[in-house]
Parts: C-alpha cells; structure tokens; sequence
C-alpha cells in the first residue's frame, strides 16, 4: 500500500513567495530595516532561514569524526570533562580538596601554583595522594612547566600507571604571556626553545599536552569573536612554525596543543565559534603536510568569560554561566570549567564551587546534552552563522599573516589597536544599554548596597617595559565604579533620592517613572515612585514638602507641553529637575527654560550617571 507523505500533497513555496508575504504584511515598512537585524560581529541576520540557505555551505556534508571536523572529533556521543580548578597555596589541604570535588562528579582538576611556587616530586606527589592519574585528567598551571612534566612523567612510572591513560595539561603558552605583559620572560628566542624540551620531556606521555594556548586574553580584553578566533589560531601558527622548524613534523606537535577558549553569552554565536575554529585549525594544520587526519582535531578546553561578569546582583552570573557553558558543550568543547559566580570579586566559596560544578552535572545527567554529537548541526541559523565566522575569522587570520604573524603584529601593536577598537565598541553598547547587563546597566537590584569593607576588585595592571600589553578588564566596571561610590557617599551622607513626579497618562506615567527608575537605580539613588497626581499643582506641594534630590517629571509628550515648564520653574531652584522622554518639538522651548535634563531610550547611563554624581557632589 503506498502511504502518501503528509507535505506532498501542497506545492512547494519559493523564498521569493515567502518574502513577498511578509513584505505584503509589513504594509510598506522596509524589510530590511523592519526585520534584518546585525550582530556584534556585522553579520546580518534574516528573520528566518529555509534549507536553501545552508545547501550551498561547504561544510554541510561532514559527519561526525571526519575531516575538517568542523562537527568535531565524536562520532556518537558528545560527552565531555567536568573540570574543577583549584589553587594550591597548601598542598594538604588542596589534595583534601580535590579527593572531595573527585566525588562530586569532577573528572578533570585543574591544579593552579603561584608564581614563585616551584612545585617537586615530593609535593606534586603529596598532592595527587589517592589520585590515580590514569582515571583523573590532571592540569597544572605553574611558571616552572619542564620540572613539572619531568615530576609527572616520573611519578606514572613510580606507581606503574598506564603512560596511554595518563591525560591532562601542563599550560605553557608564552606567547600568551608576552601578550599580558608586554615581554617575553627571558627572551621570544629563549621562550620558545622551551618548548622543544617540553615535548622531549612529555614523549613517554602521548596524552599530556604542554602547549595550552590561552585564548580567554582576547576575549577578557574585550576582543569581538572574530579577533578571538583568529587571534588565538595566528598565535598557534607562530608555534606550529617554530617546532616544526625545530625538526618536529605537524603530527608530532598538534596532538599535543589545547585551546583555552572563554565562552560569552551571544548564546548562538559561542556555538557557532567553537565550530569554526575546529574547521579552521584543521585547514591550518592540514596545510604542513599532515599524514594523520584525526591529527587536525582541536583539543578544546573552555571557561566562562570574566568580561560580562558582574559585582552588583551577583547572582545573574549564575544565569550567565548556565546559558554560556550550554554554548560551550553545544559546541563540543573536550572539558569546561564553569567560573563560581563570586570569583570576580572574592575567593570561591564551598557554596559557589558547589554550584558550580553541579550547573555541568546538570546540563550533563538531567539535560542529556552528552548524549548526541553535535546537536546544532542542521540548524540553518547556526550553519550559517559556523560558515560567515569561517570566512570572516579566516580573512582576519590572513591579514595578521600579512603583517608577519601574531608575534611581529602584537610587537607593532596592530593586535593591541583592534581589540581596543572592539572593546571601545562594546563598552559604548554598554554605555548606551544596547548591550545588556541585567542588574549593572538594566533591571538594579535597588536594594543591594556595598558597605565599607567591601573593595571592587582592582584592575590588573601590569609593568610593562616593552610594548603595550592587552588590557583585562570587564565590561561592568564603569558602572560598578560610579555605583559603588554612591555607596560609599551614603555611608556618612544622606543617599540620593530620585522621586517620580507621576502625572497625566496612565500608560505614559507608568511607562517613563519605570524607566527613570531603571535608569537612576543604576547609580545606586534611592528610588521613590508615586501613584500619579491629580492636579500639578498637588505634585509640587508633595514635592516641596519631600524635598528630594532629584525629581523626574513623568508624563506623555502631548500634557508635556502644558505642564513641564510650570514644574521646573516652580521646583529647580531647590533641586535637580529631570524630564523623563525627549518631545522633539518641545526641545528649543525647554533649552531656553534651562530644562535641559532629559532622559531617554538613547541617552549614554555612563556618561549621565557621571554628571549627575557631579551635580551630586559624590566622588
């Protein structure tokens, strides 16, 4: 019996007969204009996406596990490590620690020394006491990389282990290094010859990598996702050049490097880069002469971005973090370290590592994302998204090569002037509130104050004797700064208070004294909101006897013209009159008034909030 197909029985429809309807139902708005929206990166984005759209993508006929791996390196399953960090300033208590996080659902540990800790055989022992490193992926972040792999290689043959099952990371990446600092630790010569040691020394342990190359700096200094990406793959060239000139071949060098990857939360987006860097790091690595193709897999290890992360609500980081770590295991990152959501501006706590670890354990036994190789596969939006990242990241890659590679590019500071570029755009977004940041620049938690032992975290500020290095920031911190001075003023001092001045429309009232509350709240006054008068003159009187120190006048544009001027004459003398909106044709009338503080859907909050803390007197 033949069974018709349900959707055979209707007539194909044309994209072209789908634009015109909706073009039809736009009633003369522009398609464009209406619908079609940018990214952060410039991309344009359609309001929707039909098969067609993907079917000319080159990329689109790869399975699983084959080359360019642009749908990674497993074939069936999409599982992945759940990575924990720990800093050893005890080694007792951090080898305590990690046996207690081992049996929390950690797979993988991330062993952080300070710089001038020279960690041993005796130590590192003492601190992998009861961890067997052929069932625990091991990572040691230390300045001193060659003892540390010479420690571990003797340690697996002391207890016998399986060489093969023994995984991890010792992390050296100078490069990344000089990138922070501004110089090379001894000299770009001297650095880099270490890594020819590094691999002589790591030869017995096929699965370590010694050469983890940390892309989180071009993100946390706030580098767009397509800098990111071709920044992090140029500094891998300039290593990928350097070893095999050192007579190493390419399938001899790539199995032993890692990315470090910072995952932000353009949720769609962080998918999308993760699988074009795979597709592009095979290309590369394919282009020196590569014998074994599963030698061209990207080894991914991915941490949430500090960039984004912030000290005021600090509990929306765990919102952050969630949907980020989605993107990252979406994207089919090889081990994620999920950032505690107080790490930004005081040690981890128990409770936030704890949450923490189990945000991964979640997505991973309750959400079932380990279950299938890459999910995102076949979404038009995000294959279209993986092939415009490709060809945009690759462009940029080529014009670094142009200028000599990453290091001669960073050393004449063409690195240094695009990600300022970015990071300039994206704090005026900031600024702006074209880019959110839910409880910093939208939506305050009005009731959060920071007393006065509490200190904002400093900057990272580097001596720099050589050229200028990135700059790690986040995007929060303007904000916070002026926020947290309002605090500080408020300990001693009356704090500010903005009081709504709420008359006329209902739906206009309501609408801008919810606005300017939004808006001021983010400077940390105290908000007072009212009901709305029923006379103007009933609000001045209320006004008077409150005596606040900033009143916004909240009401439409058309009652604007009848009662702005009365209000502001009438209350400017004893303090800061606001106007909620900006009535184009009432602009000339206000400015000759003096009325010329307006807020509005595009005033920068950076910028005003700094001049009413001025006008304010608070430092």
């Amino acid at each position: 019996m033949n069974k018709e197909k349900l959707f055979g029985a209707f007539p194909a429809v044309s994209d072209e007969e789908w634009k015109d309807k909706i073009i039809a139902d736009l009633k003369g708005a522009d398609f464009d204009r209406k619908l079609v929206w940018k990214t952060s990166e410039g991309f344009d984005v359609q309001p929707y996406y039909r098969g067609g759209d993907i079917g000319k993508l080159p990329h689109m006929e790869i399975l699983p596990g084959n080359f360019p791996f642009v749908r990674g390196n497993k074939v069936k399953k999409n599982n992945w490590l759940v990575r924990q960090d720990i800093f050893v300033k005890d080694v007792a208590e951090a080898n305590k620690k990690s046996l207690n996080v081992r049996l929390r659902g950690v797979d993988s540990l991330g062993f952080k020394f300070d710089d001038d800790f020279e960690p041993d055989a005796e130590n590192i022992e003492s601190l992998c006491e009861n961890i067997r490193a052929d069932y625990m992926e091991l990572n040691f972040q230390t300045a001193y990389p060659l003892e540390t792999i010479k420690t571990l290689d003797f340690l697996a043959k002391k207890y016998n282990r399986d060489l093969e099952k023994v995984k991890g990371s010792v992390e050296y990446d100078p490069i990344g290094d000089f990138s922070l600092s501004g110089q090379f630790k001894a000299s770009q010569d001297q650095d880099l010859l270490l890594l020819k040691d590094l691999h002589d020394a790591a030869k017995h342990l096929p699965n370590l990598h010694y050469l983890v190359i940390n892309a989180t700096i071009f993100n946390n200094s706030g580098a767009g996702i397509v800098n990111e990406l071709a920044f992090a793959l140029s500094t891998a060239v300039e290593y990928l050049t350097h070893l095999t000139n050192e007579g190493l071949s390419i399938d001899e060098i790539t199995p032993r490097i890692r990315f470090h990857f910072s995952v932000g939360s353009d949720y769609f987006m962080e998918i999308a880069k993760l699988r074009a860097a795979k597709y592009l790091w095979s290309k590369i690595v394919n282009s020196y002469g590569l014998s074994d193709a599963s030698n061209a897999t990207m080894h991914i290890h991915c941490s949430n971005s500090r960039w984004n992360k912030t000290v005021y609500d600090p509990y929306v980081n765990m919102l952050r973090t969630t949907t980020e770590s989605m993107s990252a295991i979406l994207g089919g990152v090889n081990s994620l370290t999920v950032l505690p959501f107080n790490s930004i501006y005081e040690n981890e706590t128990e409770f936030s590592e704890r949450i923490a670890r189990n945000q991964q354990l979640v997505l991973k036994g309750e959400s079932y994302l380990d279950k299938v190789a890459d999910i995102s596969a076949g979404s038009y939006y995000i294959e279209e998204l993986t092939d415009k990242l490709i060809h945009s990241a690759w462009e940029q890659f080529l014009k670094i090569d142009d200028e000599g590679g990453y290091i001669e590019a960073f050393g004449n500071g063409r690195i240094q002037e695009i990600i300022n570029a970015d990071a300039s755009k994206r704090d005026h977004e900031i600024a702006t509130r074209r880019r959110s940041l839910l409880g910093t620049n939208q939506y305050p938690n009005i009731t959060e104050y920071q007393g006065a032992d509490f200190d904002l975290p400093a900057k990272h500020e580097v001596k720099n004797e050589g050229v200028e290095p990135l700059k790690i920031y986040r995007g929060a911190e303007q904000l916070e700064k002026l926020r947290f001075n309002t605090d500080q003023y408020a300990i001693n001092n009356k704090r500010p208070v903005v009081w709504m001045f709420t008359y006329g429309n209902l739906a206009m009232r309501k609408a801008r004294s919810q606005f300017a509350g939004n808006f001021f709240g983010c400077a940390g006054y105290e908000i007072v909101d009212n009901a709305g008068f029923s006379t103007v003159e009933e609000g001045i009187a209320e006004a008077k006897k409150t005596n606040p120190d900033i009143i916004v006048i909240c009401s439409s544009d058309a009652e604007y013209a009848d009662i702005a001027e009365k209000i502001y004459n009438e209350l400017s003398a004893e303090t800061i009159v606001v106007l909620a909106g900006y009535p184009m044709d009432l602009i000339d009338r206000f400015n000759e008034i003096g009325l010329t503080n307006l807020i509005h859907v595009k005033s920068n909050l950076l910028e005003e909030l700094k001049r009413y803390n001025e006008l304010l007197k608070i430092n």
